[in-house]
């Protein structure tokens, strides 16, 4: 059986103008022919199962929302091929778009100054859901999350959380065979974030859906991704799943410490006594990526203690966060 989208050998060039600088360069420019191509997705090849979901990772500028508007129709490949359930996204997209759903960071689908509910409607008439369907689609979303309160109050009184919340259920509300979702935690609090990935599993699992999420938030990724894809410069990295992916860094470790003051400025003096090391801070500890197969976590506490005094340590396994931070910089040999 074939998988649900087929990615084979795409690539995808942009024609831009060679701009020249001032008021004469632009004048120029309007008669110019002087064009170069720049190659934004390079040969990338990847399937994709019924039922995933995959995390879709990368840099800005990596080449990840060129692929994921070739999934979604939006272009069109400079060679190589996209199936999608058996279709070609960019033919017949009127057909297409009725088997996908899509959240695209904080562009909202919804109707701004009506309440929730009458958005929802409005869908369902688009994408020609049954009522039956659509009364089965909001008895489960007030199962999953209480919906209630929301489905009476305009979008624009809703807050960032809510919103994003809602336009999830949007996206899901026509049963679509695969949902694309950009960035869908970006802003939002702890406690939404967590409400926003157990809502996008359940629904996952609830109707085997077909999930595409690029994000930032490696919390999003931990929670939700049991493969990853990452890209950078156009070109695949990685495409396999998580626990493979630490296992290239498997002699990392994490040395977190609790010293005094201002743990941001702490954090660059101890970059500049350890140069070789990836340093950084959050509000609560300094933490040092150690490959102890270079260099010992003792060695470097040892070192650390005469120039600061330490309260506090603790010693993790390398985070899926760091691991990326790592392929990014070195990739995966």
């Amino acid at each position: 059986m074939a998988a649900m989208i087929q990615i084979k050998n795409v690539t995808k060039e942009f024609k831009v103008l060679n701009r020249r600088e001032g008021l004469k360069g632009s004048l120029k420019d309007l008669f110019s022919r002087d064009y170069k191509y720049i190659r934004a997705v390079d040969n990338i090849s990847m399937d994709i199962e019924q039922g995933e979901i995959i995390g879709y990772l990368g840099p800005n500028g990596a080449g990840k929302s060129t692929t994921i508007k070739m999934m979604t129709g939006v272009l069109e490949p400079t060679s190589g091929e996209i199936l999608v359930d058996g279709h070609i996204p960019y033919q017949n997209r009127t057909k297409y778009a009725q088997e996908i759903g899509v959240v695209f960071g904080q562009r909202s689908q919804l109707w701004w100054a009506l309440p929730l509910v009458e958005s929802f409607k409005l869908l369902k008439d688009i994408y020609q859901v049954s009522d039956a369907d659509y009364e089965s689609m909001l008895n489960l979303y007030q199962s999953l999350v209480d919906i209630e309160p929301l489905l009476h109050k305009p979008v624009r009184q809703m807050s960032l959380g809510q919103r994003t919340l809602s336009d999830i259920l949007a996206a899901f509300l026509h049963n679509p065979k695969i949902v694309f979702l950009d960035e869908p935690t970006i802003g939002l609090d702890v406690s939404m974030k967590a409400k926003i990935r157990t809502l996008i599993n359940a629904l996952n699992k609830e109707k085997n859906t077909t999930v595409i999420l690029t994000t930032h938030d490696m919390g999003d990724v931990d929670a939700l991704c049991k493969r990853i894809v990452i890209i950078d410069k156009g070109k695949m990295l990685y495409n396999n799943d998580i626990e493979h992916l630490k296992g290239f860094f498997g002699s990392y470790r994490t040395l977190k410490i609790g010293i005094d003051g201002n743990l941001k400025q702490q954090a660059e003096s101890i970059q500049k006594e350890l140069p070789d090391f990836s340093v950084s801070a959050d509000e609560e500890w300094v933490s040092i990526l150690v490959d102890e197969e270079k260099s010992k976590v003792m060695e470097v506490l040892n070192q650390l203690q005469k120039s600061y005094k330490i309260r506090d340590m603790q010693l993790e396994e390398i985070s899926t966060e760091d691991v990326i931070k790592k392929i990014y910089e070195e990739g995966v040999s």
